[in-house]
Parts: structure tokens; sequence; C-alpha cells
């Protein structure tokens, strides 16, 4: 059982990795710690809410008594602005709908310890990295609370380790990376040293959260960008023009790749080969023609016309040779344009013309919402936003996949800023509940304006300069010396994918029937969840438990 003490200055609260502690009221005690569990191999969290009940600006220093001592990090929870915190089309589920300083940024401690701030609360984010090899038990952990050589309190509580090792993430997971937001932010020159170190640190810190899949900016990727507008190149591919004949030198995308594949990444999608929204242009592609290093093609170019068709004609089949050559094709999939819309069907199925017959035999995605995309044979593997899903559900694709963005503010889970963290911790069950077969969100590490516009401080605006709900561009923050800081939201949907993992783990020792039958699922919808933090935490306690319960029978 999980319990604390206090000082006559120091108040100290223990809560679940769901809480958010906000610096002017108490937490809720709904959020309450009970007794933690988690697998081998597994990373389990939790908080540390403390109130300092003086007027002098102090800091305190937190020690963990535990056997597990030495896989356990402590980091401060910081409060970020939040700008946009809702749509004013809005359902109830939110903590709120005022902007303001919400708890989200998790940073290493001070030399000096973690922040004591008069009259205000505040948050330690405490993570246990459950070694693959450790004893499986119950384990004791205490973590005093001192202030220059004084104890002000303690929290208390254990976690059994179960006797299983967690499987990795069954199902592909990406979220894109924007390298040119990293370039930009750390002026850094693209393909630097500097940049491929900083990429590095990023690539290395989604895999560590499960991100197993990672955009390939062939081509910098025609996402978010003003209608005859651009972003910084960050072009893989070197494209170099003979009159009307192309040769194509691919030492960066063999170097990208190789990278990814030291990182651990398992899938790979190939950036998109038309523009956003409707697929009526070419991207921007650069090159050299003449000897000079120029654009040759985008805005003003036609997606189905002669130009473009005869480029890509040249380009796909040495860019397939060249993958093949490095990775399994069967875990590369290609997108033609990003979330068409029905009036753009036309559009999208003359740039999907153009390149079928030279992508016969690989897997294509792409977000979208509406059936006809997918009734009418124009996308195989449709990844569908996840409140316009009903339909892709009640006549069920081979293959499924699911998504959420800033259109997504209504009925569903999603993570913005402003939504409580039990909101985006359910999207694993749901994903587990109707068996999808991927997952995709456009924003990693978004750090530019609405289309692109301005390049943004991500710790000063938290939305794309107040364009979309806090929190929706971007799930880390970019650190000073071009490594990675994580959110809340980053780590509760890391749980996410462990819950989904543990129900598949589940899956293989008792089969799905069984675990449908004993797990609460019945009611769960993608536009319908239980609002309330003890219902995800509850039913992964029933996972871990049902999991210990049947391998000490094998």
């Amino acid at each position: 059982m999980s319990k604390g003490t206090c000082s006559e200055t120091l108040r100290i609260r223990i809560l679940n990795s769901l809480a958010k502690i906000f610096s002017g009221e108490e937490p809720d005690r709904a959020y309450d710690l009970t007794r933690l569990s988690g697998l081998k191999g597994e990373r389990v969290s939790f908080q540390i809410a403390y109130f300092w009940d003086r007027e002098t600006r102090w800091f305190i220093k937190p020690a963990v008594i535990s056997e597990l001592a030495s896989v356990i990090t402590i980091r401060q929870v910081n409060n970020v602005p939040c700008d946009m915190p809702a749509h004013i089309d809005r359902d109830d589920d939110y903590i709120s709908y005022t902007p303001g300083l919400y708890p989200d940024l998790l940073t290493e401690l001070k030399p000096q310890g973690a922040d004591l701030i008069a009259g205000q609360w505040r948050g330690l984010w405490v993570e246990i990295a459950i070694p693959s090899d450790c004893t499986a038990g119950v384990y004791a952990i205490e973590i005093e609370i001192q202030k220059d050589d004084e104890v002000l309190g303690s929290v208390k509580t254990e976690i059994e380790i179960i006797n299983a090792v967690l499987p990795k993430l069954p199902i592909p997971h990406t979220e894109w990376l924007h390298t040119d937001c990293l370039a930009n932010y750390y002026s850094v020159e693209v393909f630097s040293d500097e940049y491929w170190r900083i990429t590095e640190n990023f690539i290395r810190a989604a895999v560590k959260r499960d991100i197993n899949m990672i955009l390939v900016p062939v081509f910098t990727p025609p996402l978010d960008t003003a209608v005859g507008g651009e972003r910084r190149t960050v072009q893989l591919a070197g494209v170099i023009k003979h009159g009307s004949e192309y040769s194509f030198d691919f030492t960066m995308l063999e170097k990208w790749i190789r990278l990814c594949i030291n990182c651990g990444v398992e899938y790979f999608e190939i950036s998109h080969l038309f523009s956003q929204w409707g697929a009526v242009a070419a991207p921007k592609i650069m090159g050299i023609a003449d000897g000079s290093f120029t654009q040759l093609f985008g805005w003003d170019t036609k997606a189905d016309g002669t130009e473009y068709r005869t480029f890509l004609n040249a380009f796909l089949p040495q860019l397939i040779e060249t993958l093949s050559t490095m990775v399994d094709m069967d875990r590369v999939y290609f997108h033609i344009s990003d979330e068409p819309e029905l009036s753009q069907l036309s559009t999208y199925r003359a740039a999907l013309m153009t390149v079928r017959d030279l992508l016969k035999g690989y897997k294509i995605i792409d977000a979208l919402s509406n059936y006809a995309f997918y009734k009418e044979g124009l996308v195989e593997i449709p990844v569908c936003a996840n409140n316009h899903i009903k339909p892709f559900l009640e006549n069920r694709p081979e293959k499924l996949w699911t998504y959420y963005c800033t259109a997504q503010y209504r009925d569903v889970s999603n993570r913005f800023i402003a939504m409580p963290s039990y909101r985006n911790r359910v999207y694993g069950l749901q994903l587990y509940k109707y068996k999808i077969d991927g997952i995709l969100h456009w924003g990693y590490n978004f750090y530019n304006s609405l289309n692109s516009l301005y390049p943004i401080d991500p710790y000063r605006t938290t939305g794309a300069d107040a364009a979309f709900p806090s929190g929706d561009p971007f799930v880390v923050y970019p650190k000073a010396d071009g490594t990675v800081e994580e959110s809340i939201r980053f780590m509760v949907h890391y749980e996410a994918m462990t819950d989904l993992r543990a129900l598949y783990y589940l899956e293989t020792l008792i089969g799905r029937e069984k675990v449908m039958e004993n797990i609460d699922l019945e009611d769960l919808e993608f536009d319908w969840y239980p609002k309330y933090p003890e219902y995800t935490i509850n039913i992964r306690k029933k996972v871990n438990e049902m999991i210990k319960e049947t391998i000490s029978c094998l």
C-alpha cells in the first residue's frame, strides 16, 4: 500500500501517472496511488506531489531507498504555456478551457534539486525501468524528501514484478519526425555532423517509447505547408537532371536508413509523393540541373502531368532497388497524399494512377476520413481518423490503421495538454478491442506555425502559435544540448502502448476470446470511454494478475 509522511512545512502526496499536478490546487484523491505492478522490460511510472507552506524559495532533493534504486529516475514536472487549450466546439472532458500554465514538461533535476515555490503544488515524475532479467517479486520503494540535511518527509509504495518479459509492440507506430524543425531550432545545417547527432537523439528517444516506424524524407515532406510556400529542404535523395533524363544519389538516404536501424527502428514510411490535402501538385524536389542546384518540382508541377510522371518512372524503381538492399520491403510503406477530402477524390485518384504500377506489390497508407477512398480501391491500407472510423469497422478492410490530430477533439481519445491523461491512456485499450493494425500521429516534434510560415519556440507556445490545441503539434521538447525532454503526454501514451503489448501477450497465453471475456472492454468505443482514471489502471492491473496466474500454471 502506498503512503507518505509530511513535515509541518511540506505536504506530500503519492499519485499515479495519470494525475496532472496544477500549482494552485491540491490533486484529486481519485489519483492516489495504489500498489504498482509491471512486467520485466517495462517502464512503470508514478508521481509525487508536494506543497511548500513557506515564503522562502528553496530546493529539495529526493533520495530513493530501494533494491531497485539503480533503475529509478526522478524528474521535475514543469508547467508550460497552454495558449490554446481547446477548440470552441468541444466536449466536456477537458481539465479546463482556460489558457494558462499547465503541467507537461519533464526535466532533469537541477544540481540543487527540485523546486520549492512558496504556496504552490509541484510534482516529481518517478520512473522505474524494470530490467528484463530482473527477479520477479515484490519490491519496496521509499523516497525521502530532503532539504539541506533535514528529511522533510517520505513516500512509500511497492511494485510487484511479474515473471514475464513484456513483448515488443506488435503493430507499426509512427509519429512524424520533422528534421527541418530541428535544423531551425538548433541553427544547424542540414546533413552536418551536428544535424545527424541531433536527429539520432530524437530517433532514439522515439524508439524508447515504442515508436517503431520513422518517416523517411526522401523529399522534403509536403506536410503542413502553405500553398505556394515551402519548408526547409531536408531531402535525402540526390537528383541530377540530364536533359530529360535523371540519375540519383542515395548516399544520404542510405545513411538515414542505417541510422534508423542502429536506433532500433523496425518500419519505414516514405514521405508523400504528392502535395497534402488533395494531391494536386508534386512535392518540393531539389536537384542539379545545368550544373546548378535548383528546384525541379513543386507547387507549379501538376501531380499527374507528363513531366512529373517521367521523373517518378525513373525515381521509384531505383528508390525501391536501393531500399531492398537494406531493409525488408514488407516493412516499407508509401504515401500518396495526406488527408484528402471527399471533394478531392478525383485528384487523389489521378495522382495514384501515376504510380500504381510502379508501387504494385508494396504497401500504401494514407491518413483520411472518408470510406469512399477505400470503397473505390484507392487506398489499400486506410489510416482513418478515430472520430470517423465506424464505417471502416462496419465494413472492415483487411488492414486498418487509425490516427488523431487537431480535428479529433470531441468524444474520442486524444492527448492535448488540457485533456485528462486517462483520455490519452485509454487509446491502447481501444486499439486492442478493435484489432487496429497500425497507428499514426503527425506531430512528434512539429515546431512551426500553422502552414510552416515561421518557426516557433515550443517552450513558449505549445500549439503552433495557438493554431492547434496545445500539445497537438509535439510530444517532446528540444533540450539545449540537442537531446530530448519528454512530456507527460508522451509518457502516458507510452503506457497506453504497454497496455496494448500486455493485452496481446495475455492473448498468446489464453486466447483472445478469454481475454475479452475477462477484461471489461464491452462498452468501450472509439467515441465513448469511461471518464475516470481507475478504468485503465484497474484493467491493466487485472491483465497483470491474469498473466501472473496463467504463467504460474505453465
